[in-house]
């Protein structure tokens, strides 16, 4: 069989497109962008997310921007954007001083359902770790059966 080289040429050339064409679709699919600031004034600060573990990070995130004003950080509003992304605004309060009762075991396991129940978990994590001198790291989040998610959290040094 003889192939003439124009039809090789346009052949290859299609091919190319193609091949680009399904490397951008792939680099743009199914790949979210990380969770970012999209405003910060004293003493609020916001962050788009997409997931569960994204949540988690940004209330970290939101913790060290309130801690340069010497405060904490205390989720206030949770909102769904037009383009499925969900936001929340965290508000930067004086620190107040609790007692944390150290808990035996470093592994900390919370059921929630709501993004809300998610950060107030992360928080107590978080409190419970620095009680006893670690960093938090989070281990694990699953789904549950009943439509609840379970996270585990565990205390790294």
């Amino acid at each position: 069989m003889k192939i003439n080289g124009s039809v090789l040429r346009k052949t290859t050339a299609k091919a190319a497109v193609l091949l680009a064409t399904g490397a951008l679709l792939a680099a743009c699919g199914g790949h979210n962008p990380p969770p970012k600031q999209v405003d910060a004034s004293s003493p609020t600060v916001t962050y788009k997310y997409h997931s569960d573990d994204e949540l988690v990070q940004v209330n970290q995130q939101a913790e060290a921007y309130c801690r340069q004003y010497n405060f904490i950080s205390r989720p206030d509003t949770f909102s769904t954007n037009s383009d499925g992304t969900k936001s929340v605004v965290f508000e930067c309060v004086p620190t107040a001083t609790t007692a944390a009762n150290p808990i035996p075991n470093s592994d900390l396991i919370y059921t929630y359902r709501t993004d809300q129940e998610l950060v107030n978990a992360s928080r107590s994590a978080q409190a419970h770790c620095a009680s006893i001198g670690n960093n938090q790291v989070i281990a694990n989040i699953v789904n549950n059966n009943d439509g609840s998610r379970t996270v585990t959290f565990q205390c790294r040094p």
